[in-house]
């Protein structure tokens, strides 16, 4: 099958040539045709396999001979990273039509995305969390909703939106639409989801086993934890790995390793729930462009992250789970390209591993790297204890006050003309910060007794 035997709309068809697309992927195969006839689509599609065109192509074609003015399109995605993606891709797809698109998600000001709801663009892509902030405004009623995707459906019940989105259906028109329903597994609830909202739909590779994609070539590198980092700069110094999108499990190991690969003269980047979207789109976009060699993320980025051809992917931490190891592996080898997967693995993550190779129904082959001296001393550790951890936060904090107090210090000196430590409303933090310890001797001390700090104010200080 090609897509000019799927007969969309000329002006897709244009598009897809000029991006290169001329062979539908099985999903796409299987679920655009009954797409392209109204039909509920409830599709198992493993990440790579191409299924935001699969749910992108039949609603763009039904679109294009409506009203613009109106949002009758609504995608709920579970990240940020994913629907900034699939605002792209639906962008390049319909380079050629009057068709419109926007984003709508946390971390970044809400006013543009104000504008796209009162502006009725054709189709929304929305997390859930934002979603629910703006449906709180009269502005954000979309009661022309005529087609309905939620993409990752069992990665939205493992980060807890599970009820976010059934507040979202509340808000929707409960007019007849049409509802493609994507998800890599079917737990439960997400089966008992689809009961309530699909109606006779078809179903697609729904008892296909979750597995790896077959262009990836798994290996796994027995390494002591301490030695990690260092098999890493090896294997990315010897120009094994041209790009590659590194895993951790926690943000703490990922800025960690981040600034090791930086130390070692390695452009890496980092990305992760405590840095903000501006920060996070930029990342991406420097990994995307070749500015980075290395993007470090935790699971956050484990879906989402569509880079074209991305070679190789590395597990530096065995995943909790096995269903984690393939959607991190996922992110190469994407639409039936091939790409390498490397899993670095301590002796006491032998149990997760073999917890993955029984989930994949394969054992991977170990991997020694020649000439690596695995009984090196570790060069800088990555794991902090909690104690010291707590122990630097407190003292950036304590220097931050004491810099903060210092420059009201010198503040109210300029605008008084006399020392900060003679005004009442300097605070005890400043006079130190200014090198004035204790009161002036010479200040009459209030009858009513020296002040006392109030709780509010300690809890606020300290």
């Amino acid at each position: 099958m090609s897509f000019t035997s799927l007969k969309l709309h000329p002006a897709l068809q244009k598009g897809l040539k000029e991006l290169g697309f001329t062979r539908p992927t099985p999903i796409q195969s299987d679920a655009i045709p009954p797409a392209l006839e109204g039909r509920d689509v409830l599709a198992c599609a493993m990440t790579g396999s191409g299924k935001t065109a699969a749910f992108l192509l039949p609603i763009l074609h039904q679109l294009m001979d409506k009203p613009r003015g109106t949002t009758r399109a609504l995608v709920i995605t579970p990240t940020r990273e994913l629907a900034a993606q699939i605002v792209e891709a639906l962008n390049e797809m319909a380079i050629h039509t009057p068709i419109t698109a926007a984003a709508v998600f946390g971390g970044v000001g809400m006013g543009p995305q104000e504008h796209a709801f009162r502006s009725g663009v054709d189709v929304i892509i929305a997390t859930p969390g934002r979603l629910l902030d703006h449906f709180r405004f009269p502005y954000a009623k979309i009661p022309g909703i005529e087609f309905l995707v939620l993409d990752e459906a069992d990665r939205m019940l493992d980060m807890g939106f599970l009820p976010d989105i059934k507040k979202v259906l509340r808000h929707l028109p409960q007019t007849k639409r049409q509802t493609l329903f994507f998800s890599a597994t079917m737990p439960a609830p997400i089966a008992q989801l689809t009961k309530e909202l699909l109606t006779n739909p078809v179903s697609i590779n729904l008892q296909r086993k979750a597995a790896p994609a077959v262009g990836i070539t798994q290996a796994v590198y027995p390494v002591s934890q301490d030695l990690k980092s260092a098999l890493l700069v090896e294997l990315l110094k010897r120009g094994d790995m041209p790009q590659a999108l590194v895993f951790t499990r926690t943000k703490h190991r990922a800025n960690r390793l981040a600034s090791q690969l930086v130390s070692h003269g390695i452009k890496a980047e980092r990305i992760h729930g405590n840095r903000s979207q501006a920060q996070r789109t930029l990342a991406l976009a420097g990994f995307k462009d070749g500015t980075y060699k290395v993007l470090v993320a935790t699971d956050i980025a484990a879906r989402g992250i569509d880079v074209e051809a991305l070679g190789h992917v590395v597990n530096f931490d065995v995943p909790a789970e096995p269903e984690d190891y393939i959607h991190r592996v996922g992110r190469t080898a994407r639409a039936e390209a091939v790409g390498e997967a490397f899993t670095f693995v301590s002796p006491e993550e032998e149990g997760g591993l073999r917890n993955i190779e029984k989930a994949i129904q394969k054992r991977l082959p170990r991997v020694v790297l020649p000439e690596f001296d695995y009984n090196a001393k570790a060069q800088g550790k990555l794991e902090v204890p909690l104690a010291e951890r707590i122990a630097e936060i407190r003292k950036k904090k304590s220097e931050d006050r004491a810099r903060s107090a210092a420059k009201q210090a010198r503040r109210t000196t300029a605008q008084t003309g006399q020392p900060a430590a003679r005004s009442s409303s300097n605070p005890p933090a400043a006079r130190r910060a200014a090198g004035d310890a204790a009161p002036s001797p010479s200040r009459r001390p209030s009858s009513r007794g020296p002040a006392k700090p109030s709780a509010k104010g300690q809890n606020r200080n300290g």
